[in-house]
């Protein structure tokens, strides 16, 4: 059974080519395509694709708008944002608003295709750097968070344990006594809940 497309995109060059290059494959139907987000709001419910390939950038409502209002509709359709915009915000706006894939525009069309299917199977295909921006972000929240718990000298502490200073050499730096050290050590892994040097900075820097 064929996997049913619809295309959301104002450029009708790029349109009609994600069109004709995708109907090249007898694994995939093309449902219909649209070039503002208000069309599509009436035709993708109607027609229940599978899978949306969502622009952001639309005249009037935005692509992000558009998924938000089609998933509150409940549709078992899935959205790949396709688009040139790769900026924190507006892959995290996307993700939230329901999308389950994001590729850039620099994309091949043969890894689109790759990319389409992995979407129909249950992956969530992004582009690498993508990828790898939402790795970093998470990582960076969740270490804010986690060091966020400790005091400011504390939180100066573990920075150093991370760079693999010995106690002593954290005295020095911080012209403090070791035996401050040692307690300040002792209140960082017992608000971590860790047991030594390797889970405290593992915990605070690494863990997702």
């Amino acid at each position: 059974m064929s996997i049913k497309l619809i295309i959301v995109e104002d450029l009708e060059e790029v349109r009609n080519g994600l069109k004709n290059f995708i109907e090249l494959s007898s694994d995939f139907k093309v449902l219909d395509t649209y070039a503002t987000a208000e069309e599509a709001l009436d035709g993708i419910p109607e027609l229940k694709p599978d899978i949306v390939i969502m622009d952001i950038n639309l005249p009037g409502m935005n692509g992000i708008e558009c998924i938000r209002q089609v998933k509150n509709k409940n549709l078992s359709t899935q959205f790949m944002m396709f688009t040139v915009y790769e900026n924190d915000e507006k892959v995290f706006e996307a993700l939230k608003a329901g999308a389950s894939g994001y590729l850039l525009k620099n994309t091949g069309l043969v890894q689109l295709i790759e990319a389409l299917k992995e979407l129909h199977n249950g992956g969530s295909p992004m582009s690498s750097n993508i990828a790898r921006k939402l790795v970093t972000i998470f990582r960076e929240q969740n270490k804010t968070r986690v060091v966020e718990t400790l005091s400011q000298r504390e939180n100066e502490i573990l920075q150093l344990l991370s760079k693999g200073l010995l106690y002593k050499e954290i005295a020095d730096q911080l012209h403090i006594s070791t035996a401050t050290v040692r307690q300040h050590i002792h209140r960082i892994y017992e608000k971590l809940h860790v047991q030594n040097r390797t889970e405290a900075i593992n915990k605070a820097f690494r863990k997702n």
